[in-house]
């Protein structure tokens, strides 16, 4: 059985980004990264201040991670205000306009900022794809609510399980003259689609869903026809909207508690919380695929990643980085064993 890739590499990125692209080329399913957003500010584990070096960077890198991405892989990328509209443009370059899939506007955090004259509650993920039609094909939709499920019902004990129903009618606007007929109720109710709708289906077909038992005309045999869908039939799933809010993908404070839950050490200024990362890998992978995250920081990809069962290779060159992810691995929800992790240290340095 080939092993699993599960890759901690302690090196500048760049460096290590060209180390893996002769074997990695084309495999990667999901990256996704947090670089520093060129606010001018310096934090404690990196200097955010690299200014007007900062697109040029950045850019040289993503033209690597593009070209390691499968065909229909994805980019995914926090940043802020400061920068988004000029990385917009430029990955536009590298991607190509029409393979941008999202702005996502993340509620980063809860608390009002007073010192300021506008309280900046949110960050945002850019996303892109190698192939868009390729990626709209393998995306995933997400869990549906229980709201959802809750229309689910089975008044009439179908043995086929729960069921909602649905319409039967539609515009009538290219309606053929077969789907114009009258229906009868099991009650003798006589039933005409609506004014300006007609049925969906010709009256054969709609006469065989009848004797499969697939429309309801209510518990009394004397409603409005409607189709049974049924739940095990039903691919259920909800289409991801591009506003995630604090109290489902939570906030930067969140995360660092996390991290604090590893022991006393320096916190990260802006780590990223898993429940963020676990909603991207959710929508952009599958089990056993591969993520690549080039900016690892705390290593919070890495522990998303083996938790959800994906191959994994992230970058950091900070010296905190080996450190903090081997401590979180010790005590993340699915443990991995040493064995199972390849480190590697590109820099000499390190």
């Amino acid at each position: 059985m080939k092993k699993k890739v599960k890759k901690l590499i302690l090196s500048e990125n760049l460096s290590a980004l060209n180390l893996i692209y002769s074997e990695f080329k084309s495999k990667v399913k999901c990256i996704y990264i947090d670089p520093p957003y060129n606010n001018g500010e310096i934090y404690s584990h990196y200097d955010d201040s690299i200014n007007n070096k900062w697109l040029a960077d950045i850019t040289e890198r993503i033209k690597i991670m593009h070209k390691l991405l499968k065909e229909d892989g994805s980019l995914w990328i926090s940043i802020d205000d400061n920068e988004v509209h000029y990385l917009r443009v430029a990955l536009d370059g590298i991607f190509e306009k029409r393979n941008f899939v999202a702005t996502i506007i993340w509620q980063h955090r809860t608390t009002r900022e007073n010192r300021k004259t506008f309280s900046n509650n949110h960050e945002y993920v850019l996303v892109y794809a190698k192939n868009k039609k390729l990626f709209d094909k393998s995306a995933n939709k997400l869990k549906v609510s229980d709201d959802i499920l809750k229309r689910y019902k089975n008044p009439d004990k179908d043995k086929r399980g729960l069921w909602q129903s649905i319409s039967i009618n539609v515009q009538a606007g290219h309606a053929v003259k077969s789907q114009f007929y009258k229906i009868k109720s099991p009650s003798g109710k006589i039933f005409s689609p609506p004014r300006g709708r007609c049925w969906a289906y010709n009256e054969k077909k709609l006469q065989q869903l009848i004797k499969d038992k697939r429309v309801w005309f209510g518990l009394n045999g004397n409603s409005a026809p409607r189709y049974k869908k049924f739940l095990i039939e039903s691919k259920l799933g909800t289409t991801p909207e591009t506003l995630w809010f604090a109290n489902e993908v939570g906030t930067n404070d969140e995360a660092k508690k996390e991290i604090l839950n590893y022991g006393k050490h320096e916190v990260f200024d802006t780590p990223k919380p898993k429940k963020l990362l676990e909603k991207i890998f959710k929508i952009s992978t599958n089990k056993g695929d591969l993520i690549l995250d080039a900016y690892a920081g705390s290593g919070t990809s890495a522990i998303v990643a083996n938790e959800m069962n994906l191959q994994f290779i992230v970058i950091d060159e900070g010296k905190h980085f080996l450190e903090l992810t081997l401590k979180r691995f010790k005590k993340s929800k699915k443990l991995v064993k040493s064995n199972e992790l390849e480190i590697l240290k590109f820099n000499s340095n390190l």
